[in-house]
């Protein structure tokens, strides 16, 4: 483990806790000044009260609740900015958490794991201490999910490139990778659903009756009630008419109370949701880019000024919440019909914008995934980027590769050499020599590589391939299925991958460990030689050494590997080493000695 690495991040998480530190006190400064500007009202209306002049109270409202106002919103900027540096903070100290114990505050990818599918539960790539839970670095769902699907599948080569690079740019911009981590952090514990629900709103027309005239009238009540407010100063009797407009104006607005009511139920917490995603969108579009796939993205937004638009309207939902405030709400209504006047200005907005809304939100999902597997190259700068083969035959070439899951200290890395060729490698090796683990080494890397991340190897050459792995056989009580059964069902599910998925590489751990000695050579037999007559190419692991015997019969197509001990003083001693021939010592009978079994001779 780098530790210049970690102490980068502990002087970056510590740099941003003073900063929150700062904002802290000068929010709690502002908040202090409100309370005077409240005293002060309460003066005003004791002053109203005992001089009876209605002038004390109105010039007191107005100046009072401009003060109040800029308060409030400077005390809600220093809180923003109070927050930005918490979640800095967080941010940073994540990432040492990750580097020491692989935890993470992001999610492990429970959700996405599925034990039929062709790979991810066997080279455990979601759910705990999976590979999903060490890179992932999203926040949104939609982010969730694009990485989740790019671990699911191989890309092709071209995107597999596009991505490299764009990887490699964004691992050169750290800083900004965690400001936008930061700005994104919200999304983490928000309600998926309020921007399922944004984009419903959004495409359905509000049909807000006699939207125009109460618009026109909108725009002109206020200044007919500053004009009466103003004659009331001159002749008392105009007071009534004052105070009469104010209320048919409250009366047109409750009037409008099931439409107000409609939008309120999107508008709660979206218009704080919209100005973060609002910062977040500028973040992308302002930053310059060299990568194609980054440009690409970022010119979407640009294309649309997506980020003024978002501001826009969550400038405009922020103002319908102001009404949640019952006192300032009657006062916005009486004066200036505000509720309608907000509910007018949305649907205006929802006419000329809403139709590119959803998929500039599926770009900030592609920078997540970016930012996530490029999370390797600055994290691990000793992995390597990957060459992704284009030859005939299969390419899978390694030099020190290892399990990227596996602690820096604990791991061993191999080498591995395919190289344009169709073959089987059969690997022969005692118990715990390290033969599945070589297994979901060359598998995992595979995935990361072909979804195309660094791979924790100095050199890795691989072909676009299709992972399908035999090596977790699992029963099922609720689906009545043996073990035996179950590992027919994933042969079934390997033979018909090798032919119908592209380019198959198989990773089979032990066959057919359901069934009895004789049966379990012969059907692990013939399901080998089934694979070669197809022109399949993989790694199988097994116990039985013959197996090994099919090098003799296929000596162009099957090569034979193995893992051994070495026995001291009836001590194993174990260097997970992969070399080349068949294995010839075994430790069962040490095993259960350890345990108190006396195997006979």
């Amino acid at each position: 483990m780098d530790s210049s690495i970690i102490n980068n991040y502990t002087q970056a998480a510590n740099a941003a806790a003073l900063q929150a530190d700062k904002y802290r006190k000068q929010a709690n400064t502002y908040s202090l000044l409100r309370l005077g500007i409240f005293a002060l009202m309460v003066f005003a209306v004791y002053l109203t009260v005992t001089n009876d002049d209605f002038t004390i109270m109105a010039v007191a409202f107005i100046v009072l609740l401009a003060g109040f106002a800029w308060l409030v919103s400077k005390q809600a900027a220093f809180e923003r900015q109070r927050d930005y540096y918490l979640n800095l903070q967080r941010i940073n100290e994540n990432e040492i958490t990750s580097l020491q114990t692989s935890d993470n505050i992001y999610s492990n990818g429970q959700q996405f794991a599925n034990d039929k599918h062709l790979y991810t539960s066997d080279l455990d790539i979601f759910g705990n201490a999976s590979l999903y839970q060490l890179i992932n670095r999203a926040a949104t769902t939609a982010g969730n999910f694009k990485l989740a699907a790019w671990l699911d599948a191989p890309a092709s080569k071209d995107v597999v490139l596009q991505r490299q690079d764009a990887v490699k740019e964004i691992a050169a911009k750290n800083e900004w990778k965690k400001e936008l981590q930061t700005l994104l952090l919200f999304a983490k514990n928000d309600d998926p659903n309020r921007l399922i629900n944004l984009f419903k709103f959004l495409k359905m027309p509000l049909n807000f009756p006699g939207e125009r005239a109460l618009g026109t009238y909108a725009k002109v009540a206020p200044y007919l009630l500053v004009l009466a407010i103003v004659g009331a100063l001159f002749l008392p009797l105009v007071k009534s008419v004052a105070i009469l407009i104010a209320l048919v104006n409250l009366g047109i607005v409750a009037s409008k109370g099931t439409h107000i009511k409609k939008a309120d139920m999107v508008a709660d917490k979206i218009g704080t949701m919209l100005g973060n995603y609002a910062g977040v969108f500028n973040k992308i579009e302002s930053e310059p880019w060299q990568s194609a796939y980054n440009n690409a993205l970022a010119q979407k937004l640009k294309d649309d000024d997506t980020s003024a638009k978002i501001k826009e309207l969550s400038g405009l939902i922020s103002k319908l919440n102001y009404h949640l405030n019952i006192i300032v709400g009657v006062v916005l209504n009486a004066t200036m019909l505000w509720d309608i006047r907000q509910i007018i200005a949305i649907e205006n907005w929802k006419r000329n914008n809403q139709q590119n809304i959803e998929h500039a939100f599926d770009v900030i999902a592609d920078f997540e995934a970016i930012i996530s597997i490029a999370t390797t190259n600055i994290n691990y700068p000793e992995w390597v980027t990957p060459v992704i083969a284009d030859t005939e035959g299969y390419t899978l070439k390694a030099k020190n590769i290892a399990h990227p899951l596996i602690r820096t200290g604990n791991r061993v890395d191999n080498d591995y050499d395919l190289n344009n060729t169709f073959g089987i490698d059969i690997i022969t090796g005692s118990n715990m020599a390290g033969k599945s683990t070589f297994l979901r080494t060359i598998g995992i890397n595979s995935v990361l590589a072909l979804a195309g991340a660094n791979v924790c190897a100095s050199v890795m050459e691989v072909s676009v391939i299709t992972i399908v792995s035999y090596m977790r056989i699992k029963d099922s009580l609720n689906e009545s299925t043996s073990t035996f059964k179950a590992e027919l069902d994933r042969l079934q599910m390997l033979l018909a991958a090798v032919d119908n998925e592209h380019r198959v590489f198989f990773l089979i751990d032990e066959m057919l460990r359901g069934t009895n000695s004789v049966d379990k050579y012969l059907g692990s037999k013939a399901v080998i030689e089934q694979l070669i007559a197809k022109k399949g190419v993989g790694m199988v692991a097994t116990h039985d050494l013959q197996i090994a015997r099919l090098e003799d019969k296929y000596p162009g197509y099957v090569r034979n590997y193995y893992f051994d001990i070495r026995v001291e003083n009836d001590e194993m001693l174990f260097d997970y080493k992969l070399k080349h021939g068949e294995c010839k010592t075994f430790n069962a009978s040490l095993l259960l000695k350890r345990i108190g079994i006396e195997v006979g001779e």
